[in-house]
């Protein structure tokens, strides 16, 4: 059977609990969470939007669709890998810590990224970068060999391109 990643975008009414019985659904059943991010959207209509990565089988992803479907704080699922173009990106913190040439090699990458510095000391730094996953984890397999210290991932958050919404 093919495993397939898929992203899925699930707007819920922004109370206690929802992403506790979300995620409830996910580990009740065995299913795996590879990314999850979740922020109010609409502060007047009281939602939040849960953008979710997971993997499995075509019939496991329709079964998680379903059952997310049915519970009671969920207002819509869409699932962003089928239901045409979208957007995806995670932010990372990146700490590397080094000296000498090294840093000056750490510093010449993070521009060809395009990583921000938003912390320096005398022997490290931290970067701050957006982009996709894939973009991500360039940067900080570059980075593991000139001393990378620490990374802070955000997880992925996603909607449709164009001029409809999810």
């Amino acid at each position: 059977m093919t495993i397939e990643r898929h992203t899925m975008s699930v707007l819920v009414d922004n109370e206690a609990g929802v992403l506790a019985r979300v995620i409830g659904l996910f580990s009740g059943r065995g299913y795996n969470i590879e990314s999850l991010t979740v922020a109010e959207v609409d502060a007047a209509q009281h939602l939040s939007r849960i953008t979710v990565v997971t993997s499995g089988t075509p019939m496991i992803i329709e079964q998680i669709k379903n059952q997310l479907q049915r519970l009671v704080p969920v207002h819509s699922v869409t699932d962003l890998t089928v239901e045409g173009p979208s957007l995806e990106r995670e932010m990372a913190l990146v700490k590397v810590v080094g000296t000498g040439e090294k840093r000056v090699e750490s510093l010449r990458i993070a521009d060809i990224f395009r990583a921000r510095v938003v912390d320096s000391t005398i022997e490290s730094f931290v970067f701050e970068m957006t982009g996709s996953t894939e973009k991500l984890n360039a940067f900080i397999g570059l980075m593991q060999p000139l001393g990378l210290a620490d990374v802070s991932r955000t997880g992925i958050v996603a909607m449709k391109r164009g001029t409809e919404s999810n």
